[in-house]
């Protein structure tokens, strides 16, 4: 907050966030010394925006009841830039605790000229996503995600107690190295001192998050993304299998997300690695991709793929009525 005028317009967030602050505090938290804040309170009354002070021992700077700020400045374009973002945000989940994105879209509806705020409340009503709504998922604390993101930007270890799916509560330190959101989690990654490797966390199974003053160093070349799908497409399933597709790489990744296997190059084209909990979806996911493929196991996973063809042959089969 070096610029003056930043530190002005930090004043005024800082009257309005509190109903009284003292000349001191107001200098200390701007850096400044008292005959500047009363600079600073002189030019907030000279824009027209009511800054009382009152003198005597418990006297000290506010905003005079009833006072409001005027009419957010944003352009149609930024408008509707923060509108959809904030709606596309309530579609895919991404909103950390649950009330906040439909309290931020109804504050700024609220302060946008008429006219506009009418326009964008058109286009929101008749909006319609090609996108599947996910099932709701559980949200993590805004607290918890915005002190991961500190620590990861810090390179700053934490403390934190995570409660795992069984219920079972472990208290741990982690190197945070990246945050994700997929599929409507959020997750963080990175090491974890108790266990001593790299490990995936849903930010939603966090509780208390303390940031400590030890710090870390990122892998190089370590990407979050990358390791969280990965993780996840190793969670156990009851059957681990292996294919060969007679595909290139890189059209098994276009049609393959990290999520769902893993994917290498071997003779003859492509391994994929997976979990699956029920073959016969396995089958389906298989015939759909279109290319000749080699199971290599589970020995099961044959039976439901040649399953899954006689049922497509007797439906091939059928004739109209």
């Amino acid at each position: 907050m070096s610029h003056p005028a930043a530190r002005v317009l930090g004043m005024l967030e800082l009257l309005q966030s509190h109903h009284r602050l003292t000349g001191a505090e107001l200098a200390r938290r701007l850096g400044v010394d008292g005959r500047t804040v009363r600079r600073y309170a002189a030019t907030l009354a000279e824009l027209g925006i009511p800054v009382a002070a009152e003198r005597g021992r418990h006297g000290g700077y506010r905003l005079r009841p009833g006072y409001k700020l005027p009419p957010l400045m944003l352009t149609d374009d930024e408008a509707v830039a923060v509108l959809l973002g904030l709606v596309a945000a309530e579609r895919l989940g991404l909103g950390t605790e649950e009330p906040a994105t439909a309290t931020a879209l109804a504050k700024i509806r609220r302060v946008l000229p008429p006219t506009l705020s009418d326009r964008l409340a058109a286009v929101q009503e008749h909006l319609g996503f090609t996108l599947r709504r996910s099932a709701p998922q559980p949200r993590p604390a805004t607290g918890t995600l915005l002190t991961l993101g500190a620590a990861a930007r810090h390179r700053r270890r934490v403390r934190l107690e995570h409660r795992s799916s069984s219920g079972t509560v472990t208290r741990r330190e982690l190197d945070p190295y990246g945050l994700v959101f997929h599929s409507g989690r959020w997750y963080v990654t990175g090491h974890d001192h108790l266990r001593g490797e790299v490990r995936t966390f849903r930010l939603d199974r966090i509780g208390e998050v303390l940031p400590g003053e030890e710090t870390f160093t990122v892998p190089q070349g370590f990407d979050p993304v990358a390791q969280v799908t990965r993780s996840l497409a190793r969670v156990p399933y009851a059957h681990d299998v292996e294919v060969l597709l007679e595909a290139d790489l890189a059209a098994a990744r276009r049609r393959l997300p990290p999520s769902v296997a893993e994917l290498s190059t071997t003779d003859g084209g492509v391994l994929l690695r997976a979990r699956a909990e029920n073959l016969a979806g396995m089958a389906q996911l298989l015939a759909g991709l279109g290319w000749p493929f080699t199971v290599v196991r589970p020995e099961a996973l044959r039976a439901e793929v040649a399953a899954h063809a006689r049922g497509l042959a007797a439906w091939a089969a059928r004739v109209p009525g």
